[in-house]
């Protein structure tokens, strides 16, 4: 069994105002999408890396790569205007190792989660190996209300809800078919499990995710993470 892991790090970081990629922004003293490649760079259950980004940041991917010392970057690929567009970028990358059965199972990360642990990609990575495919979830846990008309709210009940985070990860033949399937009829998910449950075949199950596995998108949460990269037990370890 081969895995490849498919980071995406194409953002523009628009709503935290720093008018560049966030994915390059300093987190702990390295860039923020170190800490994904290094967590799967030190995972033994991956094999390979392809990493999807903006034409303009291709020098500086293989540069942070190098200084990280990550061996296994298979390919630096340009992403799309959305991320399904990038994801796809990204399975075309490995397309011809899936066809041929050298690819088995893919995981997909966003670079905006930098705090990514072995423990999790496990749990993951055996789950799409039994059922096909496998997304972290948590429960939610603050109250939710609804306006029923102009003046009334009423609870919504969360017990069936579940916040998804990534890696996403899924037998590889089939996510290729499904974004296959997606592109033929012009669908762009929101996630990888949204496209795969409407043009996959692939049964999805959720496994327990990670509070600490939270996303930088505003500045508070960048600000969260530099507390936590102190403490952090599997941080990048750059030169």
């Amino acid at each position: 069994m081969t895995t490849t892991a498919i980071l995406l790090a194409g953002g523009s970081g628009t709503r935290l105002g720093t008018g560049d990629n966030k994915a390059y922004l300093p987190l702990g003293g390295h860039p923020l999408l170190v800490w994904s490649l290094v967590a799967f760079e030190r995972c033994p259950r991956i094999d390979d890396i392809v990493l999807v980004t903006r034409a303009e940041d291709r020098e500086r991917a293989f540069a942070a790569a190098a200084a990280a010392d990550v061996t296994k970057l298979r390919a630096v690929v340009e992403g799309g205007p959305t991320r399904h567009a990038s994801e796809q970028a990204g399975l075309d990358a490995i397309a011809d190792a899936i066809a041929d059965g050298a690819v088995t199972l893919v995981a997909i990360h966003d670079a905006a989660r930098p705090f990514v642990s072995t423990e999790l990609l496990d749990r993951l990575l055996d789950a799409a190996d039994r059922h096909g495919g496998s997304a972290p979830a948590l429960a939610v846990g603050a109250p939710f209300l609804v306006r029923t008309d102009d003046t009334e709210l009423a609870a919504v009940a969360t017990e069936d809800l579940r916040r998804m985070q990534t890696p996403q990860a899924f037998r590889a033949p089939g996510l290729l078919a499904a974004y296959r399937a997606a592109t033929a009829a012009g669908f762009h998910g929101v996630d990888t499990v949204e496209t795969v449950a409407h043009h996959g075949e692939l049964t999805v199950v959720a496994v327990e995710g990670d509070a600490r596995n939270r996303k930088v998108t505003f500045v508070d949460d960048l600000r969260a993470a530099e507390l936590m990269a102190r403490h952090w037990s599997e941080g990048p370890g750059v030169r």
